[in-house]
Formats: structure tokens, C-alpha cells, sequence
């Protein structure tokens, strides 16, 4: 198959599941096109069948703001063309499906080829239209107007159809990890860098955001640090990241945690974490709680999210109320007390993520739902 792909490429779970899936899809023989304004976060290398396309926007004095979306559908159109695309897989449904609509459409008048539009949803097409009621019915309009629908969770899926009404299908795929990088590792001398040998490493990766809500982050730590000697590595940067080292100069934590900006191997991280914090005020799936998962990391994040898809609550990881700081930090203390529990939670985070959600596992899904798409 041709497949175009399009998403946010920045260090977010959606742009970072965009552009697994299409490293995964071209390593299969697939021949993959990404069309976006910047090179996707992790496509930092090389790869057979794997191009991109970058979308240039032109400032001109009529326009407040450059029309990214025109001449993102434009783009779309153009590689479609010239590569006869089998299917554009947008990633969001504001802006990208609604451009694929309007590349199609131009494709049409033209004659062209036409490819099939499959949309992903990741959860800001619904907490968007939630803060701006006017989003409402473009973002339906696109929804409908795509020939495929998947959505990384159930949780989200159910309540994309309860807030939209739609009643066509919509897939859940699950987002995955690649289980060639994201493996339980010995990293004695990379842990030495971020903790010292009696210390727990606490690792928190996010972008930032209010969502994310980094500064429980710091209070679940400030804790865990005040019964236990540990050490607090913080991956990301975003909205947040200035009120959060303020925080932690004033809760005077500065000796104890460390701040990594963007790393695109976050691997390298993880794999010496004891535990992992994820107290998001939402989520759609967790991707980096699935990552720290796969690296043999135990998460602790909140319930009635699409974490419960992810987390096995009480096996390897907790899911509790969201700003309830002290009973996260309480899980946390007596799970690292118990070198015994730890293990046996170390052991089953790592274990539940290849069973369910290798990209093995969730590429073929995709490739599954492509073709009955092409030719239902």
C-alpha cells in the first residue's frame, strides 16, 4: 500500500504514535509519506520506502495569520498525485481529516486518483470541542466525512460517540511501542548519572501541559522523598515547564530533581526508573506510561481515564483519583519499601505490554482495518 500520513509532529503521543506506525508500516514494505510542517519527532533516521513532505507556508500581508491549512491540503493533494496515495491516515480530526477532505475534493475535480481518508482520533478533537463549543460541527462534519475512524482507547471512542452522536463504526487500535527499543535494561552506569546507589529513580515524560498536571507530579515526589531516598527525572517541556522549576526551587527540591528537556530516546531514561508518575487530569490512552511499562516501570496515574485500558490497577502499576497527591504518594512509598512487590510489578508491567500491545500486535491491526477500508 501507499499510505500518507499526517499529524502534529512534536514530542506529543500522537505524533509520536503517527510516526512509529509509519516506521513500523515501512519496514513492512509499505511505501509511507509524511506530510507535515516540521520532520516528526522521532524520524531521525533513514529509512527504506519512508519520505517526507514538508508543508511551507507563505506570509502574506492580507492574512492575519498564514493559511497552514490550505496549503496543507494542497500538499496532500500534490503527493496523492503524484504518488497515487492508497490512503491518507490523519492523526486529529481538526485540522488534518478536514484538509484530507479538501485534498480529496481537489483530486476529484481534477480527475485523479482518490485516496480513502482514515482518521485517528487521540483525544484533543474532543477536549477542544469542549473548551470551544464552535469546533463542534466541523470537527463531526470530518469525523463522518471519513471513510474510517479508529480511536486509541475505548474510553475514547465511547465518549466520541456520545459527544458527536455518531453512530458509525469507530475502531479502537491501541496505540503500541516498539519492543525492540522499549525493553526492561541493566543500566547501572546510566543510572549513577541520576541517582546514587541507595536512591529510587522517579521518572515523570510529558508535554507539559496543564493536563498533564506536572506540579502533583512534584507533590506526589516532594512525599515519597521526605520517607524515602529518591531522585526525580522530568522528561519534556511545554506550557509548564517554568512554573514547575519554580516549584521546585520552592519546595527547595532542587537537589533532587532533574529537568531533561525533549529526548527522542526516552528509553535511555526509563529503563533505570523505579517508578513512573502519571497523575493527568485526562487521558486518552498514556503512551508513556505504556512506554515506561515495556521498560519494566510501574505507573502510577489516574482512574476513569484511558490509563484503566492501559495500567492493571494493583498488578503493576495504581490508578487513583486524580489530584489525590497523598494516597498516589502512599502507593508509592509502600510499594518501594516491598524490594519483593516491586519486583513482581516490575515483572508484570513488562509482561502486559508485549502481550498487548506490541507493535507487532497493533501494526497489523492497521494494516487489517487499511484493507477492509480499500475494498469494503
Amino acid at each position: 500500500m501507499v499510505i500518507g500520513i499526517t499529524c502534529y509532529p512534536v514530542a506529543g503521543g500522537s505524533g509520536i504514535v503517527a510516526t512509529e506506525l509509519g516506521l513500523q508500516l515501512a519496514q513492512r514494505g509499505h511505501q509511507v509519506h509524511f506530510i507535515t510542517y516540521a520532520m516528526p519527532f522521532r524520524l531521525d533516521e533513514y529509512q527504506t520506502n519512508l519520505m517526507y513532505h514538508g508543508v511551507e507556508t507563505t506570509a502574506y500581508p492580507l492574512f492575519k495569520f498564514p493559511p497552514y491549512t490550505l496549503t496543507l491540503s494542497a500538499k496532500m493533494a500534490e503527493v496523492s498525485r503524484n504518488f497515487k496515495l492508497d490512503i491518507l491516515h490523519m492523526h486529529y480530526a481538526i485540522p488534518h481529516a478536514t484538509c484530507a477532505y479538501l485534498a480529496r475534493e481537489m483530486l476529484k475535480a481534477g480527475g485523479d486518483h482518490l485516496p480513502k481518508i482514515i482518521t485517528t482520533l487521540h483525544g484533543t478533537d474532543i477536549t477542544l470541542v469542549g473548551s470551544d463549543p464552535s469546533y463542534y460541527d466541523i470537527t463531526k462534519f470530518s469525523i463522518l466525512s471519513s471513510d474510517g475512524l479508529t480511536a486509541v482507547s475505548k474510553y475514547l471512542a465511547d465518549e466520541t460517540a456520545e459527544v458527536f452522536k455518531v453512530d458509525k463504526e469507530i475502531r479502537v487500535i491501541h496505540n503500541s511501542f516498539d519492543e525492540k527499543r522499549f525493553v526492561p535494561g541493566s543500566c547501572v552506569d546510566r543510572r549513577r548519572e541520576f541517582a546514587g546507589p541507595d536512591e529510587y529513580l522517579i521518572v515523570h515524560v510529558s508535554n507539559f501541559r496543564p493536563v498533564k498536571r506536572t506540579l502533583d507530579v512534584l507533590s506526589i515526589f516532594e512525599k515519597i522523598s521526605s520517607v524515602l531516598p529518591a531522585r526525580l527525572v522530568l522528561v519534556g517541556e511545554g506550557p509548564e515547564t517554568v512554573l514547575s522549576r519554580r516549584q521546585v526551587k520552592k519546595r527547595q527540591l532542587s537537589d533532587k530533581v532533574t529537568f531533561l528537556g525533549n529526548q527522542t530516546r526516552v528509553e535511555a531514561v526509563l529503563q533505570c526508573a523505579d517508578l513512573f508518575l502519571m497523575p493527568s487530569e485526562e487521558e486518552s490512552f498514556g503512551l508513556a506510561a505504556l512506554e515506561a511499562l515495556a521498560c519494566g516501570v510501574p505507573v502510577i496515574g489516574t482512574s476513569n481515564t484511558g490509563l484503566s485500558e492501559v495500567v492493571s490497577d494493583g498488578e503493576n502499576g495504581f490508578l487513583l483519583s486524580v489530584g489525590d497527591t497523598s494516597a498516589m504518594a502512599n502507593e508509592g512509598i509502600a510499594l518501594l519499601k516491598d524490594s519483593i512487590r516491586l519486583k513482581e510489578f516490575k515483572e508484570a508491567a513488562a509482561s502486559l505490554a508485549i502481550r498487548r500491545f506490541s507493535a507487532k500486535k497493533i501494526v497489523t491491526e492497521y494494516e487489517q482495518f487499511y484493507q477492509e477500508i480499500l475494498h469494503g
